[in-house]
């Protein structure tokens, strides 16, 4: 039994501006993790200091780490749905 997609879709025209904007993002998320592994490699003293609640640099560097892409995600729904209903003349959802 073969399933049909519930909607049926056309071409995406905003595309192309979601995928720049994706590689943006990337970036953006790059450079922070690549500050976490250059304290680690060039001054791993750094991470084991103690900051907020006793917990140290590494620890919250970690959880800012995923904490980010977490809120990056819903950052780049929110914009792609944007784009898509503005470029692709839906509807905007309640």
């Amino acid at each position: 039994m073969l399933h049909e997609p519930s909607e049926q879709s056309g071409p995406d025209n905003a595309s192309e501006k979601k995928a720049k904007l994706g590689v943006i993002m990337f970036f953006i998320y790059t450079i922070v993790y690549a500050g976490f592994v250059f304290i680690g490699l060039s001054k791993p003293e750094l991470m084991g200091l103690k900051s907020l609640g006793g917990l140290n640099i590494a620890i919250l560097y970690g959880f800012g780490l995923i904490a980010l892409a977490i809120i990056m995600g819903f950052i780049y729904n929110y914009f792609c749905t944007k784009l898509e209903d503005k470029m692709n003349n839906n509807e905007p959802q309640k």
